[in-house]
């Protein structure tokens, strides 16, 4: 999975009511839950966003819209460790469960591996889903940068009298939120957590398309996102399902502009990757036909980037690829073919002793490149 979020430059910045340069209320008031607005009594307790619509906060621009706030303060750039996360991943709990008998909380998936509790040491005797936990964190996820406000003014009064509400967009932000929470989740190896929360960036994002069909930034979110999809269901075994969201991915990519190289690169390699699947298979002419669709999208961008470094060595991967099947298929002059020109892409590549990374992935592609070649 991609470590760059497809959000990053979409996010819309909302600042958290939470947040305050106030100082805390000494008065002895009981702490209201930021979710539900109650005090620890029971007692419904005003949050900022009905300070907000009687006028005691202030509120940029239209003082109809709902900003994108987050109730627990946490934004697309920044994520504290709190209640509702798992210790183990670092996201937000996933199928919460509660050690036996210490009681903490984690992500079932994280602490099944686990013979001791991570926190605390202890045996663990057992699991049980902890409900009330696991809903409270669905609860969050679901209104994350949406908090309603009724409308300020004469015109926010329905037909039955009671106030209406808007919300503005900050389906951006959500979907930031959603794929941060996904790659911690990923990289922790909690793979049902990732997908979870990817599923749902997507059913967002396809929501917001239905209006704007054109929009070509959602697309490549889109995109982006089906890709992630993918490499869930890959890790997972599932190769039908990553197979269906790496077409997808790129059935979606290949309509866009070939401007972006991100874009260009999230594209080649959901096509790569359907021909991984397919060349494990035993599948090499289906293997081999989205191998040279790469190849083909990586070429064209080299004609329009060819100073870009990483563009060279992905042109030079897809040529190795193409090569291999080739052999595979009894093609041996082809085979050759494509393996030369690729060593030749790389040979003619000269990098600056800043781009250490790209050098060591330049000689690695090289060295199977030459190994391949007097191989028969």
């Amino acid at each position: 999975m991609s470590s760059l979020c497809p959000f990053a430059k979409a996010t819309t910045g909302g600042v958290c009511p939470m947040k305050s340069d106030k100082k805390p209320d000494k008065s002895g008031g009981a702490a209201a839950c930021p979710v539900t607005g109650k005090t620890r009594g029971g007692e419904d307790k005003e949050t900022g966003a009905d300070r907000a619509a009687a006028g005691e906060e202030g509120a940029e621009g239209d003082p109809r819209l709902v900003p994108a706030k987050c109730p627990f303060g946490y934004d697309s750039n920044t994520f504290k460790l709190g209640p509702l996360s798992c210790m183990v991943c670092q996201a937000l709990l996933h199928d919460a469960s509660k050690c036996k008998p210490c009681a903490h909380k984690f992500c079932k998936a994280c602490i099944s591996r686990f013979k001791d509790c991570p926190l605390c040491g202890a045996d663990i005797e057992g699991f049980e889903p902890d409900a009330e936990l696991q809903a409270l964190v669905d609860r969050f996820i679901d209104g994350h940068a949406r908090i309603k406000r009724s409308l300020a003014g004469g015109d926010g009064q329905a037909a039955d009298g009671k106030s209406k509400v808007i919300y503005e967009d900050v389906s951006m932000e959500r979907g930031a939120f959603l794929v941060q929470q996904a790659m911690r989740a990923f990289r922790a190896q909690n793979i049902e957590s990732a997908k979870s929360r990817l599923s749902m960036c997507a059913e967002d994002i396809r929501e917001e398309l239905k209006s704007s069909e054109d929009n070509l930034d959602l697309c490549s979110q889109l995109g982006a996102v089906l890709g992630m999809l993918g490499d869930c269901c890959r890790t997972l075994g599932d190769a039908p399902s990553a197979i269906k969201y790496y077409e997808e991915s790129a059935e979606l990519l290949s309509k866009l502009p070939k401007k972006d190289l991100e874009l260009v690169h999230t594209l080649s390699v959901s096509l790569n990757k359907v021909g991984d699947l397919r060349y494990y298979d035993g599948d090499l002419q289906s293997a081999r036909s989205y191998y040279a669709r790469s190849l083909d999208v990586r070429r064209n961008s080299v004609k329009e980037h060819s100073a870009v470094a990483s563009q060279v060595i992905d042109l030079a991967t897809s040529l190795a690829k193409v090569a291999d099947v080739d052999r595979n298929l009894g093609n041996e002059d082809a085979a050759v073919e494509g393996f030369e020109e690729a060593i030749k892409c790389l040979e003619k590549l000269k990098l600056e002793s800043e781009q250490a990374g790209l050098e060591q992935r330049r000689r690695s592609v090289l060295d199977f490149l030459q190994k391949q070649l007097h191989e028969k």
